[in-house]
């Protein structure tokens, strides 16, 4: 998934047959999706605009419902001041719309991360919490009536189990991560008792800032769906630390979100949980550089 030149016109390219046209000198590319590969390039009028190219068949397949997501989330948290994107060319092969204010958190040069802010900045925290308060307070009945996904905490506990089970079949697992994971899944006190509207994969590639911090943008809703709160803050644990973890779930509560007792270990069980989504992706990709990542992250020892 190297970022190429040539990448970046055949991005230009297509999108001028959807009758968009910008100019390849402005032309840059974002490998940090896995799902897609985004180019950033300008109009004639310097407009900056996001093109988004599925990687695989299956990920135009669930364009339909991340519109649905949009649509739901956009007023709400425009209300906050928080833009997400406003697609303006939505086919099978593109995605297409223009740039929403600020940059992300973090990029990648090549595979490396590059970071633009700290992770562990409390005042990231704060802000991340309050975000995530106004984002889970919309209600499962709105989402629903919208067209988005919900699960029930039964659900979302049974559906870590299937894929547990369906990573342990196609791999082979330590026996350490195993237990653990059986452990996880066997502690009632970890799982959510009621479940929320969710981003997914909410971190600061995925994340828009301006000059100052504050969070302008929202990226890449394609995992949305009423779910398990822990997953947004999965990946501030994973970032920054437990105690920005806990900053941000002290935001997070006294912006009305709701802290379950066991929302701060579960929220870094899903983190620890990462292998079980990568092996996944390798599943569906079916790709041997990611299936050979998938099994080193599986077992590490071999």
């Amino acid at each position: 998934m190297g970022s190429t030149a040539s990448d970046a016109v055949a991005a230009i390219e297509l999108a001028a047959t959807h009758g968009l046209r910008l100019d390849a000198a402005t032309a840059r590319v974002n490998e940090a999706g896995l799902d897609y590969q985004v180019v950033m390039a300008s109009d004639d009028a310097g407009r900056d605009w996001v093109l988004r190219v599925p990687r695989r068949p299956d990920v135009s397949a669930g364009m339909a419902a991340e519109a649905r997501i949009l649509d739901l989330v956009s007023p709400v948290l425009a209300a906050e001041g928080v833009a997400v994107p406003d697609w303006r060319v939505r086919t099978p092969d593109l995605i297409a719309y223009p740039a929403l204010p600020g940059a992300p958190g973090l990029t990648l040069d090549g595979t490396a991360p590059v970071w633009h802010m700290d992770p562990a900045n409390p005042d990231y925290a704060a802000r991340l919490g309050r975000l995530l308060a106004r984002l889970h307070a919309i209600t499962p009945v709105q989402a629903e009536a919208a067209g988005v996904e919900v699960r029930t905490p039964a659900q979302v506990r049974q559906a870590w189990a299937d894929d547990v089970a369906r990573v342990r079949e196609a791999f082979a697992v330590s026996p350490t991560l195993t237990d653990d994971w059986q452990a996880w899944l066997d502690d009632d006190a970890c799982w959510p008792d009621a479940t929320v509207m969710t981003h997914g994969e909410i971190y600061p590639a995925h994340v828009l800032l301006d000059g100052d911090g504050a969070i302008t943008g929202v990226l890449d809703w394609s995992t949305a769906r009423v779910d398990d709160p822990a997953r947004d803050l999965a990946a501030q644990f994973g970032a920054a630390g437990e105690g920005m973890l806990h900053a941000t779930l002290d935001a997070y509560a006294a912006a009305g979100g709701h802290v379950h007792p066991g929302l701060a270990a579960q929220a870094r069980h899903l983190w620890d949980a990462s292998p079980i989504g990568y092996a996944l992706y390798a599943l569906t990709t079916n790709a041997e550089a990611d299936r050979a990542t998938a099994a080193a992250l599986l077992n590490p020892t071999t």
